[in-house]
């Protein structure tokens, strides 16, 4: 594995725990559902996880893109929403405790001299880690943003690509950029609660759920809310704040919309981000796993599962992630426990899984 440098011929000095860094047996990059049921599967075997994700909630794809979108493929689920499939795994990794760190992206994966490995991430947490497990899709989402010169200087002040506290745009007008689920979602949120809300869209048809584009019809018929077909391409200040968003409608007619807030759903766009310069074997800009019993990586003690690896018949699904994640454990045990040999064990029978779960073992007639 190449060491990151910070300048050339200067390789960066290894972390100390007594600096801050965290010790870890295995750190997993990615909270999405595979991520999440790595968790699960680490804590049988009795591992603790510090899980990472760009993101500022545990979810991943099935959150930020279809959080109400139904999932029929998951066993023993007739159907699921990505927002239930989310809470259902976080109740099942519970007992084991994990620690998430949210809204950071790792930026720094080096190996030790020790074979362990140095984690740093975008707001400066370390590790110093047993292993490393990439569950991080296909990377990590960045807000597909608005393509309107200078507006980027009102961004998190009154352009938001994601809404983190709602109460703050009560009783503002609010212009809502988008055509899917969270433009919609947020604009019929909004109604009744803020000063006004404009939703505006390049065109008359969404890609949103059905029931949610009737009501929005009937709101604005209603006049309780504004729909506009067009695009924003322009914007006034005055005070050195935003005060009119410019919407060239389809109509070929340019209108100003009164703003005290803009915000824009144009959906995420993955990005691979640092992934791509840790010296890993990568195909299509996917992690090669060199070993399908372990979904091990070309570097020992770094793993792969779910979307962002590949190999002979890879189907990308959550539930290949399920069991992909459920092999990478034991990879990761040989690892953190070097001197033990780990032994399958079933979650029915087992007194040892039955105490780390917190349940009582059962007593069959």
């Amino acid at each position: 594995m190449n060491k990151p440098v910070e300048a050339p011929g200067i390789f960066r000095p290894e972390f100390e725990a007594g600096d801050g860094a965290i010790d870890a047996d295995a750190v997993i990059v990615g909270a999405g559902p595979v991520g999440l049921f790595q968790v699960f599967e680490l804590g049988l075997l009795d591992i603790r996880a510090h899980v990472i994700d760009s993101l500022g909630a545990v979810g991943g794809q099935c959150v930020e893109l279809y959080p109400d979108k139904p999932i029929y493929d998951i066993p023993a689920a007739p159907v699921l929403t990505g927002r239930e499939l989310t809470d259902k795994l976080l109740a099942q990794s519970a007992p084991f405790a994990p620690t998430f760190h949210l809204g950071q992206e790792v930026t720094l994966l080096q190996r030790r001299a020790d074979r362990r490995f140095d984690l740093a991430t975008s707001t400066g947490t370390r590790f110093i880690a047993k292993t490393v497990v990439i569950a991080a899709g296909v990377g990590a989402f960045q807000p597909r943003k608005l393509k309107v010169a200078g507006i980027e200087r009102f961004e998190d002040s009154q352009l938001f690509y994601r809404v983190k506290r709602p109460e703050r745009f009560h009783g503002r007008q609010l212009v809502i950029c988008g055509g899917g689920d969270a433009a919609l979602d947020w604009a019929l949120d909004f109604v009744g609660k803020a000063a006004s809300v404009v939703l505006v869209h390049r065109r008359d048809s969404f890609r949103a759920a059905p029931a949610s584009i009737a009501r929005m019809k009937a709101l604005c018929e209603a006049h309780e809310m504004q729909f506009m077909s067009g695009q924003v391409t322009g914007f006034d200040v005055q005070g050195g704040r935003l005060s009119e968003v410019k919407v060239a409608g389809a109509d070929g007619v340019t209108r100003r919309v009164p703003v005290d807030a803009l915000m824009v759903f144009f959906g995420l766009l993955p990005m691979l981000g640092p992934i791509v310069d840790w010296g890993l074997d990568m195909e299509m800009r996917q992690l090669r796993v060199h070993d399908t019993g372990t979904f091990e990586t070309s570097e020992p003690g770094i793993f792969a599962v779910g979307d962002i690896n590949t190999y002979h018949g890879k189907k990308k699904l959550i539930l290949s992630g399920f069991h992909e994640a459920a092999l990478a454990a034991y990879g990761v045990a040989a690892h953190v426990f070097p001197d033990r040999k780990t032994h399958m064990v079933y979650t029915t029978t087992s007194p040892k899984i039955h105490k780390l779960l917190g349940v009582e073992t059962p007593v069959f007639d």
